[in-house]
């Protein structure tokens, strides 16, 4: 089977109100990024030392070498940016989840203890900060399975969240698989979590950012200064509120790293934002694991619903095949495009079934046309109509006619056929039964390929109202 893996859809025009607690219009979470000993480094038994989000930008691993200047940096994250930001969210009393690589938690202790201490969340940042992007799936499940055990160990309990940030394409599925995790982060495509269907269990997902977030501090397009990460920071936040205010309440997520937001001439811009965000009724600032806690019981994961990319030739045509009137074949060749996630809805599945209908031959598209049963007409009659049929013809009550209306049925469907060659079609659905008469009177009138045109987009009307029922 062809198939598209990515999502472009997601929730679409209407994403579902948030529904925050006590009525919140805006969720502000703050993340730390702890990696402080868990880097690159010849001392933890990497190949070459870190390059990634430090003062030293465009760095280099130094193959085989340790980069005293690169270690330094770090180890000012741990030694003063942490306390800095301790000292700065105690006393706002704003709660933080921290994403804790493993292997640097395990080289903290008295920063673990202040975590604790503080009510923070500790979820897991892996085992080491390193990129998995060249791992074998073995060796990330490796590593995955040993940061859970030792951030079990180092702080008392699993962690419930997991961020790797430097993945391969196989980490988010690998995490979901370990069953350990209420929600994985490993995603930037969202301001609301939603649910993500991976190898048969519904698994949360709560985006992360990489736009409010001080490593722009630390790459060649960032921030140049404190007040532009707070502008940025503002801005995020009076947009977001503002959608809150019209009832579509959002998530904004805002990533921090102990060795560059700690720098003292950066950590104002995060005090004033803190500052400004309490002039605002409505404003939660929740930790990671409250969100997950939320959404599962007021947006539970849907229950069975059509999943048109995981089924088999078999399943797909028997469940479609009907969707355009006794036109499989239609279905049949729907399977073969490349099909994704934006395909399971109504608007997916048409598109992919439309689009087969509209390459098909003349002679294929009329097949299609001729498939269609006359309006009240002896199918009817004889009650050999589809189901979908019988179904839409009562809609607009062509199944309770008198005599009369009968009669002027079946003459009008004889005249158009004997003039254009194929039934009168029309989503009856859009319709009463004087709208479908005078529609009868108007297209009767038509030249036969400006008829052939209407009838077929009729056609596609009707397929797409069936899968609105079917979804």
């Amino acid at each position: 089977m062809n198939r598209y893996p990515r999502d472009f859809t997601g929730y679409g025009a209407t994403p579902p109100n948030a529904h925050w607690p006590g009525g919140a219009r805006i969720a502000v979470q703050f993340v730390l990024n702890y990696e402080e000993g868990g880097e690159n480094c010849l001392l933890h038994g990497d190949a070459a030392s870190e390059a990634f989000l430090s003062e030293i930008v465009g760095a280099q691993p130094w193959v085989g070498q340790r980069h005293w200047n690169m270690e330094s940096i770090y180890d000012y994250g741990a030694r003063a940016g942490f306390w800095r930001l301790h000292r700065l969210f105690t006393g706002a009393q704003v709660p933080v989840t921290v994403y804790g690589v493993a292997s640097a938690l395990a080289r903290a202790p008295e920063q673990v203890e202040a975590m604790q201490s503080a009510g923070w969340e500790i979820a897991s940042h892996g085992l080491k900060w390193i990129d998995y992007r060249d791992h074998s799936e073995e060796d990330e499940r490796a590593d995955m399975a040993e940061a859970i055990r030792l951030h079990t160990e180092v702080t008392g309990a699993a962690p419930r969240g997991w961020y790797c940030g430097r993945t391969s394409a196989n980490t988010v599925a690998l995490a979901a698989n370990t069953g350990a995790f209420d929600y994985i982060s490993d995603t930037y495509d969202d301001d609301l979590p939603y649910w993500a269907r991976i190898d048969g269990r519904d698994q949360l997902i709560i985006p992360y950012t990489l736009d409010c977030n001080d490593m722009r501090f630390a790459t060649l397009q960032g921030f140049n200064s404190g007040d532009q990460f707070y502008a940025y920071l503002r801005d995020t936040f009076d947009a977001l509120y503002g959608e809150g205010a019209a009832g579509s309440a959002k998530m904004m997520s805002i990533g921090l790293h102990c060795r560059l937001i700690g720098r003292p001439g950066r950590v104002q811009a995060l005090a004033r934002f803190l500052d400004y965000i309490k002039g605002f009724e409505g404003v939660w600032t929740p930790r990671r694991i409250e969100i997950a806690d939320h959404w599962r019981a007021s947006h539970p994961p849907h229950g069975p619903r059509l999943r048109p990319c995981s089924m088999d030739r078999a399943e797909f045509v028997a469940a479609f095949g009907g969707v355009f009137e006794h036109s499989a074949w239609i279905a049949e060749r729907a399977f073969e495009l490349e099909l994704g996630p934006a395909h399971e809805s109504a608007a997916g599945m048409h598109s992919a079934l439309a689009r087969m209908f509209r390459s098909a031959s003349h002679a294929e598209r009329l097949g299609v046309l001729n498939a269609h049963p006359d309006l009240a007409g002896k199918l009817a009659a004889a009650k050999r109509l589809t189901a979908e049929s019988t179904s839409e013809q009562a809609s607009a009550g062509l199944d309770a006619l008198t005599d009369a209306e009968r009669a002027q049925f079946q003459q009008m469907n004889a005249d158009y056929v004997a003039k254009h060659g194929f039934p009168f079609i029309i989503a009856v659905k859009d319709h009463d039964k004087a709208g479908i008469l005078r529609a009868f009177d108007a297209r009767i009138a038509n030249d036969t390929d400006t008829e052939f045109a209407t009838a077929c987009r009729q056609v596609e009307r009707i397929a797409r109202l069936r899968l609105e029922d079917m979804f």
